[in-house]
């Protein structure tokens, strides 16, 4: 059974002993197709000697973190294919990982829309699954959680013929909450063009709200590599399309994505590196997260992550955390935010919000009122001076 939306801080995903999240640095996800249809033939093997190659020379070596195996192409004009042909493709797959050098440090991720599929891949050597469908398939799951293994979860209609058809942007967000999540779930907005309903304009919306999509506290996986909501903003091919989706990666990097998957590794291992070394250092301790809000739909995610009240996220653009106080001290900071036009919402844990001058007034009165809650006031102070 998937679990139920998380309530706590951001997640940090163990796959396989590489850990993702906001405390690490952005890890990058190579490519290998043993799919005919895939229109990046670089990538392209159906030999498991060539591809295993291909993974030590061109993906390791170049520093990649996750080799992203697929069965078969995205295209949506092609048909889909059904899981015997999967499981027929995936046994080239298998040799090809086989015979990977042992020394190759690199976690492997089969991707797939079906369980039968993902729990053969786990079983035979696979680390990870890259579910495109969104666990559209109710038993993937659970799969995941037998094998203790990390699953990307794309945006997706409820259809294992549809993955990424989300045509609306604003419903992407509750697309990824379908079936909940296990405790190893990293989010894939889906980018590209999945449907004939979905627009570059919708794409390039997606993009700017990437921010939005941390609100479930989970891991954030973002392939943006070449696609062409970037191509048309510079009128480039595909072949001449790197320099644009380098530029993104440095801005998904820094609005929170925590992976990139891509044909490019040496070059956007670089520019993801660049977006997280400029990114905005952010507060975080035990008891005190500093999130990263910059409009008030941001803060709404978070406001309903922590159970509070979302009307409360129109005023919450300022600075934002996550606070986790002891149980009977919870009432002393909603009493304290109140008398400082500070916003303070939520259930066990809080959402607290407000300008540097509320929150440093804040964090006075709490620490007049208890003892208690000094090292949370420190924390506070800390991170607005």
């Amino acid at each position: 059974m998937a679990l139920a939306v998380a309530r706590s801080r951001m997640h940090t995903v163990d796959a396989a002993g590489l850990r993702i999240g906001d405390d690490h640095p952005p890890r990058i996800m190579g490519v290998l197709n043993v799919s005919k249809e895939s229109p990046y033939s670089p990538s392209v093997f159906d030999d498991p000697d060539e591809a295993a190659a291909y993974v030590e020379s061109e993906l390791v070596a170049e520093g990649a973190d996750i080799v992203d195996v697929g069965l078969e192409s995205a295209n949506k004009r092609l048909d889909v294919l059904d899981e015997t042909a999967e499981l027929e493709r995936l046994d080239t797959a298998i040799e090809t990982i086989e015979r990977v050098d042992d020394d190759a440090d690199v976690v492997f991720s089969i991707e797939t829309r079906y369980a039968s599929v993902a729990d053969a891949a786990l079983e035979e050597g696979f680390d990870m699954v890259n579910d495109v469908c969104g666990f559209a398939d109710p038993e993937m799951p659970e799969v995941c959680e037998k094998h203790d293994a990390a699953v990307v979860k794309m945006a997706s209609p409820p259809d294992l013929e549809r993955p990424g058809a989300i045509a609306d942007v604003d419903d992407i967000y509750d697309a990824l909450a379908r079936n909940g999540f296990t405790e190893k779930t990293i989010l894939d907005p889906a980018f590209g063009g999945w449907s004939e309903a979905k627009t570059l304009a919708d794409d390039r919306e997606t993009f700017e709200r990437l921010r939005e999509f941390r609100g479930y506290g989970r891991p954030l996986l973002v392939s943006i590599n070449r696609k062409n909501f970037l191509r048309d903003i510079a009128d480039r091919s595909t072949e001449e399309a790197l320099p644009v989706s380098l530029a993104a990666t440095s801005m998904a990097v820094e609005r929170g994505a925590h992976v990139v998957r891509t044909h490019d590794v040496a070059e956007t291992r670089d520019a993801a590196l660049v977006g997280h070394t400029f990114a905005r250092e952010r507060h975080r301790d035990r008891a005190v997260e500093e999130l990263d809000v910059t409009t008030a739909r941001e803060a709404e995610r978070h406001v309903a992550r922590l159970g509070g009240d979302v009307a409360a996220a129109t005023d919450a653009v300022a600075r934002a955390y996550e606070v986790r106080p002891p149980s009977d001290m919870r009432q002393t900071l909603v009493d304290a935010a109140s008398d400082t036009d500070v916003v303070c919402t939520g259930d066990e844990t809080l959402f607290v919000a407000g300008t540097t001058t509320e929150l440093e007034a804040f964090a006075d009165r709490i620490t007049s009122a208890s003892k208690a809650l000094a090292g949370i006031a420190g924390e506070i102070r800390a991170s607005v001076e």
